[in-house]
């Protein structure tokens, strides 16, 4: 059962083709970023406001929210739905297709959030808020950290990017998890079972060779709407969905369908879900005694330290373990050197982190969570950047012993 795919004109493949680049998403994602600051604290800031909070949606399995919410829980699906797609190729065909190299990531994602999570802790202890705020800095932000590397390690092995992702996904899948036990309100049983037939359904289709879209957009539609009423994360549908599609290609199918979905969604991703909520949750207001109290005040500085310091610590240090103890192997063709500018980008949390401050907070604690998670993620992603950049010359050079440097 199969339906034609249409194919795109000329200049709209060809842009479609520049927007899968991670450097371009990477750049969408910080020009929206900074268009929401700037809106956020000029005259417009209240109209900006307004818009975000707009509720819109029928109260019927409550999808009731706010503009700002259906970017939070509909479009970042989208965007995970891919690094689901991404994820599973490379688990199944690619460099994480040995068990090995296939366990690092996990180990690194592992170090990663609870370095941070006890780094914060330990900072804030006892302030009002760190019960929940200590999980904002456990996350590390796929679209943003993969965009820097684009932009600075361009010469580094292409290990270094499927390491990078698979250390997000897993990451961002144990944040998920995090935001599931701490934030449900509440969990209905109904819902979830009706999520978990859909997600066998679709599996079902999948293995039959079923090729019709007209199946899958509303499959992928009731998965979302079940698992966002059961009170779980709606975004957890999108890796899900990603993880159960097939990326090996039958004899005479040119590409598998794992890889035909991540070509036509990837642009849509880089170019409209992960922006528009970035420009939903990084219009926070800043003025001059906001600023001065994430740098004073310990829940805030416990977010920092926890995604600056913490993460690094994490990751490096939770795979020189691994590694050191056999269960792991490094990257093919990466010394030490680059995992730790790896390990420096982790501490991106960006996306992921500002959406646990918006569940975890409420009020001028949120906000000064989510500046402390924008600051963290500029000094990271600052900082990773001139790192990258160094052993991307040094990779250029193929003779120079440092690219294989542990």
């Amino acid at each position: 059962m199969s339906t034609p795919e249409p194919r795109l004109p000329a200049k709209a493949a060809e842009f479609a083709r520049y927007l899968r680049t991670e450097t371009t998403g990477g750049l969408i994602l910080l020009a929206a970023t900074a268009l929401a600051l700037l809106v956020a604290n000029s005259p417009l800031g209240d109209i900006y406001r307004d818009i975000r909070d707009f509720q819109l949606g029928p109260h019927f399995l409550h999808l009731d929210l706010s503009i700002g919410d259906w970017a939070k829980d509909g479009l970042l699906a989208l965007f995970f739905f891919v690094a689901g797609l991404e994820l599973k190729r490379e688990l199944v065909v690619g460099e994480l297709s040995k068990f090995k190299q296939a366990i690092l990531p996990i180990f690194a994602a592992l170090g990663g959030m609870i370095v941070p999570a006890v780094v914060a802790l330990g900072i804030g202890w006892g302030e009002p808020g760190i019960d929940r705020a200590w999980a904002v800095p456990v996350a590390t932000d796929i679209a943003f950290a993969l965009g820097v590397l684009a932009l600075t390690g361009s010469n580094l092995p292409s290990s270094a990017r499927v390491f990078l992702l698979s250390l997000a996904v897993v990451d961002d899948l144990g944040a998920i998890i995090v935001i599931a036990v701490l934030f449900t309100t509440g969990f209905d049983l109904v819902a979830a079972a009706i999520a978990l037939v859909a997600l066998a359904l679709y599996a079902w289709l999948q293995h039959r060779r079923v090729r019709a879209w007209w199946l899958y957009v509303p499959l992928a539609v009731i998965t979302w709407v079940a698992v966002h009423s059961a009170g779980i994360h709606a975004t957890i549908a999108g890796v899900a969905l990603g993880l159960l599609t097939r990326v090996r290609p039958d004899e005479g199918e040119e590409h598998a369908p794992a890889i035909r979905l991540e070509h036509r969604l990837q642009p849509w991703s880089a170019a409209l879900a992960v922006p528009l909520f970035a420009l939903f949750a990084a219009g926070i207001e800043i003025d001059g005694d906001a600023l001065a109290s994430v740098f004073t005040s310990a829940l805030p500085l416990a977010i920092m330290i926890g995604l600056i310091g913490g993460k690094v610590i994490g990751i490096l240090g939770a795979s020189a373990l691994a590694v050191k103890l056999g269960f792991a192997a490094k990257p093919r063709g990466m010394g030490w050197r680059d995992m730790t500018a790896l390990s420096v980008l982790g501490g991106v949390g960006f996306t992921v982190s500002l959406l646990i401050a918006d569940l975890a907070l409420d009020g001028a604690l949120a906000e000064q969570a989510k500046a402390a998670v924008l600051i963290a993620s500029a000094i990271a992603s600052l900082t990773a950047a001139a790192l990258l950049l160094r052993r991307s010359r040094v990779h250029a050079n193929a003779e120079d012993p440092e690219v294989t440097d542990d």
